[in-house]
């Protein structure tokens, strides 16, 4: 799929660190796209320093929040944002490093036979590098369990490297999702399946950031877990046609 039409959104909370590098990579891997960072009000300078990297490119915009309201919020402003626009498709990465830039094209390229790609780290190809065993055994019990339970055929529910066609994003509804997290990933799947919208998965190399401090926390797993048995017996109380 052509880049014309991308939007790349990277949230943020205390990258400055971070930061400059991913940006620079996105640019280098997808010229034609343009990139959102949305800042949630970071202590650490991570918003003025987007708009420094503005100043300079004009294919760069900044989004500020007031607070730090979670990376489901921050996704679902920096989508507000874009549908506004009228972008064609819409990316979410990391901005610790974690997703390589240079993967971006095959992400984009299998969108020409889906409504979303998901840049999967548990399909043939994928691999993750410096994660401990324990978050390694989390991430894949996690989507095990997200199959089983919502009868899902993805693999990688939980990835948060992804495209989005903007029609997709459209049709499945956005104004009442509440999750985050790891949860927030697995809604946006659930929905996009539910209506009888198509889902690819392209391998990945998913690497543990070098700078800064992981968001993961126990909330989070919780939230999660909690969700999808929810979601699971919605599905199974539901009338059959």
């Amino acid at each position: 799929m052509t880049t014309s039409g991308v939007a790349v959104i990277i949230p943020t909370y205390n990258e400055r660190d971070n930061l400059d590098s991913i940006v620079a990579r996105t640019r280098q891997a997808v010229p034609a796209a343009d990139i959102l960072v949305v800042d949630d009000n970071s202590p650490d300078g991570t918003g003025d320093m987007a708009e420094k990297l503005a100043l300079t490119d004009r294919q760069v915009h900044v989004l500020h929040r007031t607070q730090k309201g979670g990376l489901g919020a921050a996704y679902l402003a920096g989508f507000d944002w874009a549908l506004g626009r009228g972008y064609d498709v819409l990316v979410e990465m990391d901005a610790d490093g974690s997703h390589d830039p240079a993967e971006l094209p095959d992400l984009l390229a299998a969108l020409e036979n889906a409504d979303l790609v998901i840049g999967s780290r548990w399909v043939r190809g994928g691999t993750v590098r410096n994660w401990p065993r324990s978050r390694e055994i989390l991430s894949r019990g996690g989507n095990t369990y997200a199959r089983i339970m919502l009868g899902l055929s993805v693999h990688d529910a939980t990835g948060g490297y992804r495209a989005y066609r903007a029609a997709t994003l459209r049709k499945i509804g956005l104004e009442d999702v509440k999750s985050q997290g790891y949860c927030f990933q697995i809604d946006l799947t659930l929905r996009t399946v539910r209506a009888g919208l198509s889902v690819a998965e392209v391998p990945i190399t998913f690497t543990e950031r070098a700078l800064g401090t992981s968001k993961m926390n126990r909330a989070i797993v919780i939230e999660a877990l909690w969700r999808v048995t929810q979601w699971s017996v919605t599905r199974r109380s539901a009338p059959r046609a």
